[in-house]
């Protein structure tokens, strides 16, 4: 074997080892949350040496930004894709982020509470809470493009009542409510249909309210 190949090989197994590490927390983090994990189980968990540890990552901060950062690229591409399917950027395709997450709580997916666990458990001053709130954000930016292609009134405020409901249905599937994406998306379509009529509204049906007699 030459010199290139046992370094292609070394190679492979570096980023190997990275993964295993990544796959390891992945697990961890999302069952048992961000303190109760350390760095010596995550090296136990992935088979990899202390040294390979941290040659990837400084300190545990390091994985949990790398695991937040892996489940914010999934859950992005998971609502893409389903809006793709659905075959078009409009009010119903808005809809499918809870046919996504519907499919998430009836696998059980554990990763689904992580941006609101790590939030709640590191607190929004903590660089890790900073970091679950950055992607929170960037999840609703992602449904405010949904809803500006589909040309409703408010595309900001919208996303940010949609982003609530979707909130509320992680913490309720938690719970245990096996209908918790079902009874989001039902008050999301209640949602579209008052963009809709607000923005349709004629000028003459704005009830006027006679300004108060001068004191």
């Amino acid at each position: 074997m030459g010199i290139g190949e046992k370094a292609v090989q070394a190679e492979h197994r570096a980023g190997n080892a990275r993964e295993r590490i990544l796959a390891a927390a992945y697990e961890l983090f999302a069952r048992r949350g961000i303190r109760d994990v350390g760095v010596d189980e995550l090296i136990l968990a992935s088979g990899a040496a202390k040294a390979t540890f941290y040659k990837h990552f400084r300190s545990k901060d390091q994985v949990v930004l790398a695991y937040l950062e892996q489940w914010y690229r999934e859950r992005h591409a998971a609502i893409e894709e389903a809006v793709a399917r659905h075959g078009g950027r409009n009010g119903a395709a808005v809809l499918t982020i809870f046919d996504v997450f519907d499919d998430w709580f009836r696998q059980g997916l554990v990763q689904v509470s992580t941006f609101l666990h790590v939030m709640m458990e590191m607190g929004p001053a903590h660089p890790l809470g900073q970091a679950s709130i950055h992607y929170l954000d960037r999840t609703r930016e992602q449904i405010s493009g949904l809803a500006a292609a589909a040309g409703l009134d408010d595309p900001s405020g919208f996303a940010w009542s949609i982003h609530i409901l979707v909130k509320g249905a992680i913490v309720a599937a938690a719970e245990g409510d096996a209908h918790a994406a079902e009874r989001a998306r039902s008050m999301a379509v209640l949602l579209i249909e008052d963009q809709r009529q607000s923005s349709e509204a004629p000028a003459s049906s704005i009830a006027w309210v006679p300004a108060p007699p001068p004191v």
